[in-house]
């Protein structure tokens, strides 16, 4: 990849304080886009309704300068983004790779032909949807509500392998309808989901790489899939090992005692947290 054209992200959620895990992984970006010549972009993953909050908000560019990290300006907000995600997922309506669903995630997890998605974790994670479940190719599609009050989901290509090349851990393949189904494209509370939201925005925004933590690995077949629905290029992905606590547990928000700003206040500086991440990239 040359350098002219590398465009990196960082992703940040702003629905709880950032912890050692997120800026271990955009540290990692940062580094990629610093090695490259290439570009950083900003981008809040701020779609979450029920947990977004503007006082995260600030939190996470301060602790995001306060690690030294810089992007090019303006941030982007997906919550400013929503007709762009409308427009996709009027798109794959028109094609017919989407559908209606009333079942419960309930349902799904008791169907007695759904497992478990080998590896799951990620908060992104979805149990296989039961390929019975979804209705025949011939049925007409109903319109899409100005309002939608029901979950749609992508139709999947049963018995496709779907592959890629990750930057950190390899040749990584996923059989489509057995590790994983038809995905949320959209929910039942009108709102677009992680998976198309991120698709569209790394298609527009010019994304080169994307580089974020391995749970994720899961959801990148399926933001494959939406990337090629949708006429677009994928882009290279990174996916970095998980930082873990001393019992071996993710770090998740709930890790106040590790947040940066907690870090921070304790006044540890931001030269020994790299020296951390560097120490963490040295393990096999």
């Amino acid at each position: 990849m040359s350098s002219s054209t590398y465009c990196g992200r960082l992703a940040p959620s702003p629905t709880g304080l950032l912890h050692l895990g997120h800026a271990r992984t955009f540290w990692v970006a940062a580094q990629r886009a610093r090695q490259a010549g290439g570009i950083l972009l900003l981008r809040s993953d701020d779609l979450d309704a029920v947990r977004f909050r503007l006082d995260f908000v600030d939190a996470m560019l301060e602790d995001l300068r306060w690690l030294g990290l810089t992007w090019q300006e303006p941030m982007v907000a997906q919550s400013a983004r929503r007709p762009r995600y409308r427009t996709a997922l009027e798109k794959l309506h028109a094609t017919g790779l989407i559908f209606p669903c009333a079942r419960s995630r309930r349902d799904v997890i008791e169907a007695a032909s759904a497992p478990h998605e080998p590896h799951a974790g990620g908060v992104h994670d979805e149990p296989v949807y039961p390929e019975h479940f979804r209705p025949e190719n011939h049925v007409p599609l109903p319109p899409l509500d100005e309002k939608i009050s029901v979950n749609w989901r992508f139709r999947v290509p049963i018995g496709e392998t779907v592959m890629f090349t990750d930057g950190h851990h390899g040749p990584q393949s996923a059989l489509a309808g057995r590790q994983f189904g038809d995905f949320l494209v959209w929910r039942k509370d009108d709102t677009p989901s992680y998976q198309l939201a991120c698709a569209v925005d790394d298609a527009e925004m010019g994304i080169t790489e994307v580089v974020r933590g391995d749970d994720l690995i899961r959801s990148t077949f399926r933001q494959i899939l939406l990337l090629r629905a949708l006429g677009a290029e994928p882009p290279a992905y990174y996916h970095c090992r998980l930082m873990l606590d001393e019992h071996g547990e993710r770090l998740a928000k709930r890790h106040d005692a590790l947040s940066l700003r907690a870090l921070r206040e304790q006044g540890v500086t931001p030269e020994s947290v790299i020296r951390k991440f560097d120490s963490e990239a040295k393990k096999p």
